[in-house]
């Protein structure tokens, strides 16, 4: 049994290893798409269009009262778009009631205190 030659066992032979190199790039693509991913969310919060009710609601805080006819058509334009519970469309229609003093004449007179005081009422039933 001795003398049995071996010829097949051979030296140690580095064997290269790029694991380090693939766990680097990895690790770079993955900062890289979550920072993109995040660029995205990002914009998409921040450049967001209003929604109608959102724009109603500006449009209802921005109207300007001392014109009693412009704003009575103004506020039942934008008033129907932020209806949103049976508080809220009560008071609408009261003031809905109110307004129409002040609409389909020529010349009409300032808005009383009584449908101010509807008006202030019904905005600040909204859920703003």
């Amino acid at each position: 049994m001795n003398e049995l030659k071996i010829n097949d066992i051979k030296d140690l032979v580095i064997i290269p290893d790029y694991s380090f190199f693939i766990y680097t790039f990895l690790l770079i693509i993955a900062t890289l798409a979550a920072i993109i991913i995040l660029f995205l969310i990002v914009k998409k919060f921040l450049n967001r269009k209003k929604t109608a009710y959102e724009l109603a609601i500006i449009n209802l805080k921005n109207i300007d009262l001392e014109n009693s006819k412009t704003a009575s058509y103004l506020i039942t334009k934008y008033a129907k778009e932020v209806l949103n519970d049976d508080r809220s469309k009560k008071l609408y229609y009261e003031l809905l009631e109110s307004l129409e003093n002040y609409k389909y004449k020529k010349e009409v007179s300032k808005f009383d205190k009584k449908t101010l005081e509807q008006f202030r009422r019904f905005m600040d039933s909204l859920d703003v």
